[in-house]
């Protein structure tokens, strides 16, 4: 039964953000996903300027980069027992979803939310719901040597190194922050912030390695 901290004036849109593209379903939950992802950056980056007055930019685009990552939302989307409730296609049922169906799950329920009742409710429960990460973002940091795992797994498997593509660059020089992706054999992965590029390219790293992880399942 899902702890879903939420009550849709239109259950509609609850059903289309658990729909997975997999189903085949002349619509599905990707375009929430979309407006889901952006809201909850918006809703993030203004909580944490509110609670750390006194951090540098950087500082903040790695804790929420953190907080939006991958792992975080997917234990968050599981914690409300979305994942049996999502609806997937045959070929995905009868196994554990993966963490980037379900922090996918989890940014179009947002998405629905915030379409439903507005940002405020959207602010409401992505707080409610995501409040131990923020509580411990400052503390949170990647594996300890991401990039190098990362490099080991992938010239094992393809024999070639990943490479780092810089995809957005934002802020003044004093205080930059960096989006990159790590690419292996030309497959791309979830893309990170870092308050360098050697940075983003350790958070990019991370991120790739839990896809590859959980792709291995």
């Amino acid at each position: 039964m899902t702890t879903l901290p939420y009550t849709f004036q239109d259950p509609r849109w609850l059903e289309l953000a658990l729909t997975h593209s997999s189903t085949s379903a002349e619509k599905d939950n990707e375009r929430l996903e979309f407006l889901g992802d952006a809201v909850l950056d918006l809703i993030i980056a203004e909580e944490l300027f509110r609670r750390h007055p006194d951090r540098a930019e950087g500082d903040l685009t790695e804790m929420k980069a953190w907080i939006v990552s991958r792992t975080v939302l997917a234990e968050a989307a599981r914690a409300q027992a979305l994942d049996d409730l999502v609806r997937v296609g045959s070929g995905m049922q009868n196994r554990a979803l993966t963490r980037s169906v379900m922090a996918n799950v989890y940014e179009a329920v947002l998405g629905a939310i915030y379409l439903d009742g507005g940002l405020e409710a959207a602010r409401s429960y992505a707080l409610d719901t995501l409040a131990g990460s923020l509580d411990s973002a400052q503390a949170e940091q990647p594996a300890s040597n991401p990039k190098q795992a990362l490099q080991h797994l992938a010239q094992q498997e393809t024999g070639s190194p990943p490479t780092y593509v810089l995809l957005e660059t934002r802020g003044h020089a004093h205080a930059r922050a960096f989006r990159t992706a790590a690419v292996v054999a030309d497959q791309r992965f979830p893309s990170a912030w870092g308050r360098t590029r050697k940075e983003a390219e350790r958070w990019a790293a991370h991120e790739a390695l839990l896809e590859l992880e959980d792709e291995s399942r």
